[in-house]
């Protein structure tokens, strides 16, 4: 197995771990930071980074595979695989811990569902959907919006300013566009009309 199928793996081992931290009461790590109006609980601070570096592994892997020629299609399959478990997974446990509505998560991972269908007739048609640009920044997006809600609003709390729900309803939306844009974009591929 190449390096960036190691780090792509490495990625979702990850997610059971965050949500360890994220999702379990440990009395020995339920120790808040606390730093004038701003706290954090220590399991969570540990939550938000394991996400934080299992987020930016996504690009490494891939810059890795393409710029060493080790692109395979395990790492076709497990990469946006990753993507999608990382992102549902944290979604989930921000759900579970308040943090936001489960409307937002819902929408969020039906629209990766969709557009994963959406890939999987494209293959049965012989034709790959490349990411667009509105896909990538989606991406961004919710890395930010969760990183944010991750650390209670860390550094914008001491500026009253709500960034975190911000970004989510940011993201919520660019993920919504993003989608619809896919389903638009290649409307040719939804033709019932073949058997």
């Amino acid at each position: 197995m190449n390096l960036p199928n190691r780090i792509t793996l490495a990625r979702i081992m990850m997610i059971p771990l965050m949500l360890v931290f994220l999702l379990l009461d440990f009395q020995w790590l339920s120790y808040e930071l606390k730093l004038g109006v701003y706290t954090l609980p220590l399991n969570q601070l540990i939550g938000a980074l394991l996400f934080i570096v299992a987020a930016s592994t996504d690009g490494i892997d891939g810059y890795i595979a393409r710029k060493h020629n080790l692109v395979t299609n395990l790492g076709k399959l497990l990469d946006p695989l990753a993507d999608k478990l990382l992102v549902a997974a944290v979604l989930v446990a921000l759900v579970s811990m308040g943090e936001i509505e489960a409307v937002i998560a819902i929408i969020i991972i039906s629209r990766e569902f969709a557009v994963t269908g959406l890939r999987e007739i494209a293959l049965l048609e012989g034709a790959v959907i490349a990411a667009s640009k509105w896909g990538k920044a989606k991406t961004v997006a919710q890395i930010i919006a969760i990183s944010a809600l991750l650390l209670n609003n860390f550094p914008f709390e001491w500026l009253g300013i709500p960034f975190d729900n911000m970004a989510i309803w940011i993201a919520t939306i660019i993920t919504i566009y993003s989608g619809i844009d896919y389903f638009v974009k290649n409307k040719n591929l939804l033709s019932f009309s073949k058997s």
